[in-house]
C-alpha cells in the first residue's frame, strides 16, 4: 500500500492575511494607491521658478561738454549781423516812406521828319529829329543818369539809334535834348519797305521810340541803381514838312 504524501507546510503570517476572506459588505481601503498606468507622462512634482531678468543698468548721464569758443564767436557774429541788417532795413524802409521816390519820365514833345526816301525797294534813308524831355519828379531827392540810349523803330525793326552823354539832375528838374537820327541805307524786308511807303503816301508815318537808363540814386548813405525803360508811339506827317501829330509814351522798371 503506497504511503501518502506529507500535508504541505503552512502558508506564511504575511500570506495568510492577505487571503483572509473579506465579506461582500464591507469596503476595502487600500493603504497604498494604485498606480494608474497612463500614456501621459506624469507631471513633476515640483513647480519651476520663473526666469527673473536682471534689473536693467541705470541711465547715465553724458558727460558735460563745453561748447567750442569758435562755436560761441560764430553765433555772436551771426546775431550782430542779423541785427544790422534788421536795422539798415528798417532804415530804408522809413527813408523810402517818408520821401517815396519815383522814377523819372521820359517824353517828346517836340519831332520833326525831314525826309523818307529809297535807294532801291529794300534800302532806306531817312532824317529825323526829336525833343527828348527828361525830368526828375522828386521833391527831396537828386538822380544821376549813367547811361541812355535812344533808339528809333519802324514797327519792330531799328533804323537809327542815339546816345546821351551822362548827367545829373536835380529835384523837380528838367532837361531838354535835341536828338538828330539819320537812317542811311537801312535794309527793310519788301514788306515793311512797302508798309512805309504807304504811310507817307497817305501823310501818316508811325515810328517807334524806345530809350533805356541806367539811374542812379542816393539817399543820405545809401545808394541804389537801376534800369529805366521809355516805350513812345509817335504819329507824324509826311516829309518834307512832317510834324509830330500824336504821341503816347510810358516809363517804367
Amino acid at each position: 500500500m503506497l504511503a501518502l504524501p506529507p500535508p504541505p507546510p503552512p502558508p506564511p503570517l504575511a500570506t495568510r492575511k492577505q487571503t483572509k476572506q473579506v465579506s461582500p459588505d464591507q469596503i476595502v481601503i487600500s493603504k497604498h494607491p494604485i498606480k494608474q498606468h497612463s500614456q501621459e507622462p506624469e507631471a513633476p512634482n515640483y513647480v519651476a521658478p520663473k526666469s527673473i531678468r536682471p534689473p536693467p543698468p541705470p541711465l547715465r548721464q553724458p558727460p558735460f561738454q563745453r561748447t567750442n569758443p569758435i562755436i560761441w564767436f560764430a553765433a555772436v557774429l551771426c546775431l550782430i549781423f542779423s541785427l544790422v541788417l534788421i536795422f539798415f532795413g528798417v532804415a530804408t524802409l522809413i527813408i523810402f516812406l517818408g520821401i517815396r521816390p519815383r522814377n523819372p519820365t521820359f517824353d517828346i514833345p517836340n519831332a520833326n521828319l525831314n525826309s523818307v526816301y529809297f535807294d532801291s525797294p529794300e534800302y532806306f534813308n531817312g532824317d529825323f529829329t526829336l525833343l527828348a524831355n527828361i525830368t526828375n519828379p522828386n521833391r527831396k531827392i537828386d538822380v544821376r543818369f549813367e547811361s541812355l540810349d535812344i533808339e528809333l523803330f519802324f514797327s519792330d525793326r531799328i533804323i537809327s539809334t542815339q546816345s546821351i552823354q551822362p548827367f545829373t539832375q536835380r529835384r523837380r528838374e528838367s532837361r531838354l535834348e535835341s536828338l538828330h537820327f539819320i537812317s542811311s541805307l537801312v535794309f527793310l524786308p519788301k514788306d515793311l519797305g512797302v508798309n512805309l511807303k504807304g504811310q507817307v503816301q497817305g501823310n501818316m508815318v508811325k515810328y517807334n521810340v524806345r530809350g533805356t537808363f541806367k539811374v542812379r540814386v542816393t539817399i543820405g548813405l545809401f545808394h541804389l541803381s537801376y534800369w529805366l525803360h521809355s516805350r513812345c508811339q509817335i504819329e507824324m506827317t509826311a516829309p518834307p514838312t512832317g510834324v509830330l501829330v500824336a504821341r503816347k509814351c510810358i516809363t517804367k522798371k
